[in-house]
């Protein structure tokens, strides 16, 4: 069945187009550092309500620092991944272990899952001993991975055919975010598991919202990691030119830092660019795979994309000269081959 779904996904249209007027729900934020675990104890009057067992898949380069904040708050996390060192740190740090997705589901009363592309989540979550093995009325699943609208909705239909309630949540953030509990999270689908999931999300990020329907939040991170993808090659242009006119590119880094066109990730990634580095926050290869995701989303909808297009063919020759596994940022890598053409 998993593999028809698959096959399902390949060939399917990306995301419909959103409602034309849905807006976020205002979000009421903790300060972490008022927030008691407490509200998790059998003591409270809402024990019954808010899951207290708390599955965690796939533990990457986003994963694993996001279960970590979950263990470091006092959550009693159940972890898994493909490769089973990964969770060893974790374990180390008092996180049980199970052997399968389906284990993780059946052992706990919420999971999430935090995986690298659609495929992945698929079949982490409805292939052979995947989540949806596992699920059963009242227990809930939280997808954190980017995946397109279409596979988050045969997600939502595999797990709420078990009786399970399913939660979309995307997040926008990469590793620094995700190990500071900083990460955004876009939220769609069930409202009632938002709301028992909500202090989990407070814990690992610093703000979410609840946009609707199943695909939406999909489609919201989509929209969000094109932006920042097509920023990142005109980054990279700018500093590339600067250097061919004979301007110092650390001064453009700091230029841009004290004008309208400031933004975090030019002058985080900017000084390490100059310098031809790419430490690896979130990889080149997932930045072109949600500009792909993207592009898809847009023909659904006949919305030209011309900037993205042009920023998404920059990333695939990035990935061609073997930078698929550094940071996003090394597309300035692919505008150098360019040059020198």
């Amino acid at each position: 069945m998993v593999r028809g779904a698959n096959h399902t996904l390949m060939a399917a249209t990306f995301c419909p187009s959103l409602p034309q007027h849905f807006k976020p729900t205002p979000i009421i934020k903790f300060h972490k550092s008022s927030f008691s675990f407490k509200v998790f104890s059998s003591q409270s009057s809402k024990a019954d309500e808010v899951p207290t067992r708390v599955g965690f898949l796939g533990l990457g380069i986003m994963g694993s620092p996001m279960a970590q904040n979950l263990i470091k708050a006092g959550c009693d996390v159940t972890v898994w991944n493909r490769t089973k060192s990964k969770c060893d740190p974790l374990i180390d740090l008092g996180a049980k272990y199970k052997p399968s997705p389906a284990e993780v589901a059946a052992s706990c009363d919420v999971t999430f899952a935090m995986l690298a592309d659609p495929e992945s989540a698929m079949v982490v979550a409805c292939g052979e001993d995947g989540a949806a093995s596992g699920m059963s009325p009242g227990k809930g699943y939280v997808d954190v991975s980017t995946v397109d609208g279409p596979t988050s909705k045969l997600i939502n239909g595999q797990i709420t055919e078990t009786g399970a309630l399913f939660l979309e949540a995307p997040v926008s953030g990469s590793k620094k975010p995700a190990e500071d509990g900083q990460l955004i999270f876009l939220t769609a689908g069930d409202k009632s598991l938002y709301e028992k999931v909500a202090p989990y999300l407070d814990i690992m990020g610093k703000s979410r919202f609840y946009l609707g329907d199943v695909g939406n939040g999909a489609a919201m991170k989509l929209v969000v990691n094109m932006i920042m993808g097509s920023m990142m090659t005109s980054f990279a242009e700018g500093l590339l030119l600067s250097e061919k006119v004979g301007l110092d590119p650390s001064v453009v880094v700091e230029v841009i830092s004290q004008g309208a066109i400031s933004a975090p990730m030019f002058s985080l990634k900017g000084p390490a660019m100059v310098q031809s580095k790419y430490p690896t926050a979130f990889p080149l290869k997932h930045q072109q795979k949600d500009m792909r995701l993207a592009l898809g989303l847009a023909e659904s909808v006949s919305q030209s994309t011309p900037i993205a297009a042009a920023a998404n063919e920059l990333y695939k020759v990035a990935k061609s000269h073997g930078l698929s596994d550094s940071d996003f940022s090394a597309v300035i890598e692919a505008l150098k081959v360019k040059l020198k053409d």
